[in-house]
């Protein structure tokens, strides 16, 4: 009953900037970390940030001061707004839902979530 869908991927200039957005519906949103998570071929999967449910939130180092989260609870909405987008953001980026409400345990390791979309493609060029 978990459905999960992120959109708002694409193709995009080095200093570019692209905005992605994620629904889950089927649980109470606002009761659970959230998260943005990429995967390039050849690399494991990586926590890119994650918001808690009490809004504490997390950043990669390598893009922490490009990239912003937020989540909107009355939408059940998560975005991820990047801007100045390197080649080495290339990758195909994924939203997920923590499997457990109210976790006292914030972690944006891909472990910890439990429902996932299928993904939406960002390709930054050179």
């Amino acid at each position: 009953q978990v459905q999960v869908v992120e959109s708002g991927g694409g193709l995009v200039q080095a200093g570019g900037s692209l905005r992605l957005s994620c629904t889950a519906s089927g649980l109470t949103f606002d009761g659970y970390h959230m998260g943005w998570f990429r995967q390039a071929p050849g690399n494991e999967r990586e926590g890119v940030s994650c918001i808690s449910w009490i809004g504490g939130t997390y950043y990669a180092d390598s893009v922490k001061g490009r990239f912003t989260i937020s989540r909107d609870n009355a939408k059940n909405t998560l975005t991820l707004q990047m801007n100045n987008l390197k080649p080495e953001d290339t990758a195909m980026y994924y939203c997920a839902v923590d499997r457990q409400n109210y976790n006292h345990i914030f972690s944006c390791a891909p472990g910890p979530f439990g429902y996932w979309g299928q993904g939406t493609q960002v390709t930054v060029s050179s």
